[in-house]
């Protein structure tokens, strides 16, 4: 009974997406095109998703719709990850990292119709500690970033820039022992980042060539530089080139062990948390089940991909605030 079944979960303080219309044409359009009833669920507070979509692969539903931000999205895959429970995102936050990469639209009709495109493609997922994640986990300067942004009052991308270099002002480099691949290596590093995804989310790429589905992670290893060699490596961030940047080093492996001499905060996508010293990070090839454009590739171009993706939600942005105003 329950494979007929889907369920929407909403994340209502998310983004600026009408509610109310998700609740009305997404259900309309699921049972129209895939036959499924869905079932809605709105979240009130942290942990709510997560205990929703458990329920979900318990009653065996078909899929789970996250209308949501990155830490609403990590909420459902944790819970629907090792089932045969489908993940559709409806990208609805400020990075909405995981969906950039498997070329999801931001926007909710196109999301939508990847969805009722019905291709489900098995993709992997890491942990950290036993503790999963979808795009990124770091520690370094991007987790310090990651810590004061959660403590600002205000959100959005300009907090963040400014989070970002008031951050950077101050940090100093740490010293990590790196172990995988039977290699081990210690050295300071400005920060280390393990990505399943290539993105941090908001189009910038810190590992343009990871792959969801070669049961590896692209370990990045960035080393501190000079402000003008660090300000070209955040152009290279945008732009795709940052692989050739002199101040990177990666490699890629099934799993990593990471210790540190210093227990500073990490992220676990964009979220910081605390972890302790010692991080055992594993790669789970083709744990999670994803909804994702039919046309899906995963190559990437510096330059080209970064534009094209760019000017796509131009586009997309255009055509929703036109359609507002002729409504």
């Amino acid at each position: 009974m329950s494979k007929q079944r889907m369920l929407l979960v909403i994340n209502p303080i998310s983004g600026s997406i009408n509610k109310d219309r998700l609740r009305e044409i997404v259900p309309q359009r699921i049972i129209a095109m895939l036959s499924k009833d869905v079932d809605v669920k709105i979240t009130e507070k942290s942990g709510d998703a997560n205990e929703y979509a458990k329920q979900a692969v318990e009653q065996g539903y078909y899929g789970v719709i996250v209308a949501g931000g990155d830490g609403t999205v990590n909420e459902v895959a944790t819970a629907l990850s090792g089932s045969d429970v489908a993940l559709g995102i409806i990208p609805s936050g400020s990075g909405n990292g995981l969906a950039r990469h498997l070329n999801i639209p931001v926007d909710v009709d196109l999301s939508l119709d990847v969805i009722i495109e019905n291709n489900v493609v098995a993709c992997d997922y890491a942990t950290v500690n036993d503790r999963p994640f979808f795009c990124t986990f770091g520690v370094g300067f991007d987790a310090a970033v990651s810590d004061r942004f959660a403590r600002q009052r205000k959100r959005g991308k300009l907090m963040y820039v400014k989070s970002a270099i008031e951050e950077f002002v101050k940090y100093r480099p740490k010293e990590y022992t790196i172990k995988a691949n039977g290699k081990e290596i210690t050295q300071k590093a400005f920060l280390v980042a393990c990505c399943n995804a290539s993105q941090y989310g908001n189009n910038a790429y810190i590992a343009p060539s990871a792959s969801m589905t070669d049961g590896l992670l692209d370990i990045i290893i960035i080393h501190a530089g000079s402000p003008l060699n660090t300000a070209v490596l955040g152009v290279d961030l945008f732009t795709g080139y940052i692989s050739r940047n002199t101040l990177l080093q990666s490699f890629r492996a099934p799993a990593a062990t990471i210790s540190r001499t210093e227990d500073s905060v990490a992220h676990i996508d964009g979220e910081p948390i605390a972890l302790g010293n010692v991080l055992d990070v594993k790669c789970h090839s083709a744990g999670l089940k994803i909804f994702v454009p039919s046309k899906y590739q995963e190559e990437f171009r510096p330059i080209i991909t970064p534009v094209n993706h760019f000017m796509e939600e131009v586009r997309i942005a255009m055509n929703n605030f036109f359609n507002k105003r002729h409504k």
